[in-house]
Formats: C-alpha cells, structure tokens, sequence
C-alpha cells in the first residue's frame, strides 16, 4: 500500500469565521513554496521582503487584486502588517494628517457608523487616540439587526468631516451593506470601508471609496496582512514639523501611508509568505471567471442557508431582522430553545460540519460561508438545519 500524500486532505465543511478555510490547492502550492521557492534552496518564508523575487510576490498580488476589483488608476494599492485592529488606528491617524495638509492646519471630526461590533471597536479606537469623532448611526439598541435607511442617519458636516467610516460586512452581527451612501449624503466626504470579511466576493465599484481597508484572514489569505486601496489625493500629508504645530499626532511610521507606499510595501518587514496566499488566491479568483463568478456562488450559497433557517421561525431566530441586509457571508443565527445548542453542535459535528458555534458576545450560531466554503458545503448545512428542525420543532 503506497503511503497516502501527506499534502492531501479531506474536504473541509468548515464555516468557521477567521481566520477561515482556504481552497486547498492554494495550500499545497504555498507549502511547496514554503520549503522551495522558484526551484531555489530557500522558501518564501526565508527570502528578504526586499529582494527581486518577494517585490515580484508584492507587485503580482496588486496586479492581481487591480484587475479583479477593476481598480482606477486614482487608487494605490499596498500592504501593511496587522489586521482590521491595527487598521482602525492607521486609518485615523493617516486620514486627519491629509484633512488638516489640505485645510492648512485646521483638526477634521471624524464621522462612524455603528452598525456592529467592529464599526463600534473602530470608534472607541479613534476616541482612544484622541481624535474628535461623531456617531451618525447606531443600532447597538436593535442588537445590531438592521441597518436603517440613510435619510434616517445624522447628516455630516462638509465642513469639518474628514471621513465616514463604515464597516462593510460585521462579521460577528451579521449584517452587510449592499450599497454606498448616496453623493448627496457624502457631500464630498471620504467614505472608508472595513472589508475584512467580504473584500473579493462581491462587485464594488471602488471609486466610490476614499479608502478599503482589509485584514486578509477572513475572506482572502492569512493572519498577518491587511489590504489597503486608497485614493491616491488621501496619501498627501505635510512634514512631521508641521503636523506637529498644528498638534496633530503623528502615526507610527510602520503605519505612516505615505512611507509604506513609496517603499512598495516593504518599508518594514511584511509577512510575504502571507502575500504569496493572497496572490495564489487572487490568481485562482482570475482564472476562475472573476468577481462576478464567485459573486453568484456566494449569493446561492446565501439563498440555500437563509432558505432553510427562515422555513422553519419556530426552531431558529435570524440574528438581522431585515432580509435586505443579511450578510452573504457570516449567517448568524439563534435557536428558540438554547437548551438544543449544545445538541445541534454535538449532531453537527457528527456530520463533519464544523466552527459553527456563534461569537460569545451574540450566542447561538455562526456560519461564514466565506469565498472558499464550497456550494456543496452549503447545501449539507442546509440539509442538516431541515432535518434537525424537524426533530426538533
């Protein structure tokens, strides 16, 4: 019996919600990469973030991520260590720099949307630094179910506001944003969007965005590495001297925009073993029919799952209560009676169908149906959700 291929697996029905599954040919190419990188005796891992072969890595995965999300040429893309976390605090500090060297020294107000843990954790954070920063919504007293319409929102200043920031996909409340806040609303303000858990499963039209940021874990690639599409007028900031007349504080240079652009990302040592699987990821999205291909994917996947829970509303409670705004990648979810979580679990895990169980600030379940969950993955959920709530209704 010859030995079985220890870079082969089984298939994975794994919902869990970062960092999440991979396509696993992705994986078997970054492992022999890991140990032999372009036929050399060296891996990804071992070579300089600056030599030829890991600026290559670098520039490839922009090419790649510049097609799929049909990026302008008004757009830099570039990576920076960390994650979403780490990202709300480079966001504020880089973005008041350029409203204060646009407005000749004058301190911008920062304008958040709480629609979810993650908008709430970007505020507190920005507050922390001790930036000026409003609410213009917050649904933390509907639990997080529902995102009101924009005419409901408080309106922004013009005058002072140096972003909006929403969170695109809330991963652990499970809502999601299906448009951008209209011209008339923005008024001219930098809209910046969180796309951790959805960035490459949906079309947007990234000229309508200020900025995007995005950990790489969920939905893409590996802890370690965040994805940054900025609007190039937003990279613009005046020396450190000057910031600090007008007392604006300066980011840390590892986080400085304008340094890790015009160092191609490598100013400070990235992850690029972490980049090589954004770029074999991005590669395999290209070949595989683009955003719109995987778009349909995760909308089916989406229609499969919620059509299963909503049939049956005396077993399961849909955590967003607006159908319009559920998210097509983390479906969370509640059963009636709390006494059976543990049951559905234990029966779940029986089946291989594994990580549901939901946040700890929300309970109940959790299925992230990221990029990489297979339809076939979906549809056994689903077959699972019918057949317990039949037991159990």
């Amino acid at each position: 019996m010859s030995e079985q291929n220890p870079l082969q697996r089984g298939k994975a029905h794994y919902f869990g919600a970062g960092p999440a599954l991979l396509p696993t040919d992705v994986l078997q190419q970054a492992a022999l990469d890991l140990i032999s990188y372009n036929g050399e005796n060296v891996g990804i891992g071992e070579i300089s973030h600056r030599s030829k072969p890991a600026i290559q890595v670098i520039d490839d995965t922009k090419a790649n991520l510049t097609k799929l999300l049909d990026i302008p040429d008004t757009h830099e893309v570039f990576f920076m260590q960390g994650g979403g976390t780490s990202g709300f605090s480079s966001i504020a500090y880089n973005l008041m720099a350029n409203y204060a060297t646009k407005h000749n020294g004058k301190l911008g107000k920062a304008a958040y949307a709480v629609t979810g843990s993650w908008s709430e954790k970007s505020l507190e954070e920005a507050v922390r630094l001790g930036f000026d920063a409003e609410v213009v919504v917050n649904t933390k007293n509907i639990k997080f179910s529902d995102i009101p319409s924009y005419s409901e929102w408080k309106p922004l200043n013009k005058d002072n506001t140096a972003y909006l920031y929403i969170c695109d996909n809330e991963t652990v409340n499970g809502n999601e944003f299906k448009d951008t806040p209209p011209q008339e609303y923005l008024q001219g303000v930098e809209l910046v969007a969180d796309m951790s858990s959805n960035i490459v499963s949906k079309r947007i039209d990234v000229s309508k965005y200020g900025l995007i940021m995005a950990g790489a874990q969920k939905n893409i690639g590996l802890a370690g590495l965040t994805i940054y599409i900025i609007k190039k007028s937003l990279l613009e900031q005046a020396s450190d001297n000057q910031l600090k007349e007008w007392g604006i504080p300066l980011s840390p240079i590892a986080f400085h925009y304008p340094t890790v652009v015009k160092n191609n990302s490598a100013y400070n040592t990235i992850p690029i073993f972490t980049c090589q699987i954004l770029k074999l990821v991005t590669a395999k999205l290209l070949k595989n029919g683009g955003i719109s291909a995987i778009q349909a994917i995760n909308e089916k996947k989406a229609e499969v799952l919620y059509g299963a829970l909503t049939k049956y509303p005396s077993v399961y409670s849909l955590a967003v209560k607006n159908s319009k705004v559920r998210s097509n990648m983390n479906v969370v979810f509640t059963l009636n009676n709390p006494d059976l979580d543990s049951v559905f679990l234990k029966d779940a895990g029986e089946k291989n169908l594994q990580a549901l169980k939901g946040h700890r600030s929300v309970g109940g379940m959790r299925a992230s149906i990221y990029n990489a969950v297979q339809l076939e993955s979906v549809e056994l959920l689903a077959k699972f959700v019918i057949e317990f709530a039949e037991k159990h209704k």
